[in-house]
């Protein structure tokens, strides 16, 4: 849509745009074909795996969740499948999205808004929409007329239906996207029960409405004026970037079936004149199976999801006509100005390994493979210490010193793990907890640290009499078959380092 548009014309000012036009319905018509298959099998796939994940289980032990993909607010853990991170390893979930962004660009790179056209929720959930509105209403042709039809009983019944699988559709993609959050047959139960939290029902309040707007009534309008990424991706295509082309060289001048080899010249009073046409015949398809109503033929728009169903269109019609497929195709810049001029197109291989794109791809696998040596090298057993500082010291009756510490144990096994607690540094130290007397204080001290989670332990420091200021080192050694350790290095105080 452009300035000289007559829907943006001001009345008082021909010619004047306006801020705002109206939204022009979109009745897309089904096509069947190569993209038109591969779509619905894209769509398959998002859906099941959307839905399903949630009810995936894994077997963990009797220590953690078996849902196979839990983002669990609660405890602080990320579960999906045979991996689970903890909170200080979110440079995990950070690296995936990194991954991510890198991801898009080499598909942007490659094959335009490929993203776009296929798998984005809002191209995905539009799609369905799109097909309960045909089991509804019909195909393109029938829409458009019940849409400028007035308002009957049997129009109302049609709304109604639609409008209400429109809704149950909303509502199971809400309800589905909780149950990432908690177990979700627990989950489930509570819901059903009204025994849920409230922002369970709320979460799925919000995603229903704007499932339900966005997906049924907005539509392409989310992918041209409300989403950023065409506008980010039109600045990361290039003339080696495949778009998706009217081949404008072998289509013009336009014309029907008809009057492909005859057309009336007006210059010649009424003569005819021989003329050869393009192989466009005007036909309009390629525009009435697009999901967001442009027209590819006037050239690359950000309208374009780069979804393929014009080129199964064109592709249909020019098999009716006898004419090759093709007009409308998969093509970058350069291949079209070769094609332009008779030469051969590139070979796509070569199209797609260019130093641009092999730079993309280099940085996201190395970020992958980054993730993948630091998931496989991770300690599962973690120390941390910290050193009291109010009073530094204490010195006991007998001249002995005792300094406290909170010692935190953090086993990210799905099993309880026996442990031993020892230090280094200065000889004769011995250790005790909470627990103990100091009377039972040794060199060192063994525990159970509990499955899945933090031991916290206050733990006090007992040092000769003549024992100066000094650095202590805490050693953490599991006693089981993986033998996991850590060490953890402080300071331990006395007067004499004090008084130094």
């Amino acid at each position: 849509m452009n300035a000289t548009d007559p829907r943006l014309a001001r009345p008082d000012g021909p010619g004047t745009p306006l801020l705002y036009a109206k939204r022009a319905p979109v009745f897309p018509r089904s096509i069947d074909g190569t993209f038109r298959r591969f779509k619905w099998l894209v769509m398959a796939v998002c859906l099941i795996i959307y839905w399903g994940t949630p009810w995936l289980r894994w077997h963990r032990g009797a220590y953690a969740p078996d849902q196979a993909v839990l983002i669990d607010m609660a405890h602080r853990r990320f579960y999906m499948f045979a991996i689970e991170i903890w909170p200080h390893e979110f440079y995990f979930v950070a690296g995936l999205l990194i991954m991510a962004g890198i991801g898009l660009f080499l598909v942007t790179t490659v094959v335009g808004r490929a993203w776009c056209g296929y798998a984005c929720p809002q191209t995905v959930w539009t799609d369905l929409y799109q097909h309960v509105d045909r089991f509804i209403d019909g195909d393109r042709n029938a829409q458009m007329r019940l849409n400028n039809a007035p308002w009957t009983a049997s129009k109302i019944a049609r709304r109604l239906a639609k409008w209400s699988i429109y809704l149950a559709i909303a509502f199971l993609t809400g309800g589905a996207w909780i149950f990432y959050f908690a177990d979700a047959p627990t989950l489930s139960h509570a819901f059903w029960t009204g025994a849920a939290d409230p922002i369970a029902y709320t979460t799925v309040g919000v995603l229903t409405l704007t499932t339900f707007v966005l997906g049924g009534f907005m539509r392409e309008q989310v992918c041209i004026y409300m989403c950023p990424w065409p506008r980010i991706q039109s600045a990361m295509l290039d003339e080696k970037s495949l778009l998706i082309t009217y081949k404008d060289w072998r289509g013009e001048p336009r014309g029907s079936v008809k009057t492909s080899l005859r057309r009336i010249d007006a210059g010649l009073t009424g003569a005819l004149k021989t003329k050869t046409l393009g192989d466009c015949i005007d036909c309009h398809q390629c525009q009435a199976v697009c999901p967001t109503g442009i027209d590819i033929r006037e050239g690359p728009q950000i309208g374009c999801i780069t979804c393929g169903l014009c080129i199964d269109a064109c592709d249909s019609v020019m098999a009716q006509v006898g004419r090759p497929r093709g007009l409308i195709d998969y093509c970058t810049l350069e291949d079209a100005t070769r094609e332009a001029k008779g030469e051969p197109d590139a070979p796509l291989l070569k199209t797609m390994l260019r130093p641009r794109t092999l730079i993309y791809f280099g940085v996201w696998a190395g970020v992958g493979l980054a993730l993948l040596f630091l998931l496989g090298t991770r300690s599962r057993l973690e120390l941390s210490v910290a050193k009291d500082r109010n009073p530094e010291y204490v010195q006991l009756s007998g001249g002995a010193v005792r300094d406290g510490f909170t010692i935190k144990v953090r086993n990210m096994e799905d099993r309880p793990r026996p442990i031993e607690l020892g230090t280094s540094g200065v000889p004769g130290a011995l250790i005790y907890t909470d627990d103990m007397d100091e009377h039972t204080a040794r060199s060192s001290l063994t525990m159970i640290a509990p499955a899945d989670t933090t031991l916290r332990l206050r733990v006090y420091v007992e040092e000769p009499h003549d024992a100066k200021t000094g650095p202590i080192t805490f050693h953490l050694h599991a006693q089981d078959r993986e033998h996991g350790a850590a060490a953890v290095r402080t300071i331990f105080s006395t007067p004499q380092g004090a008084d130094e």
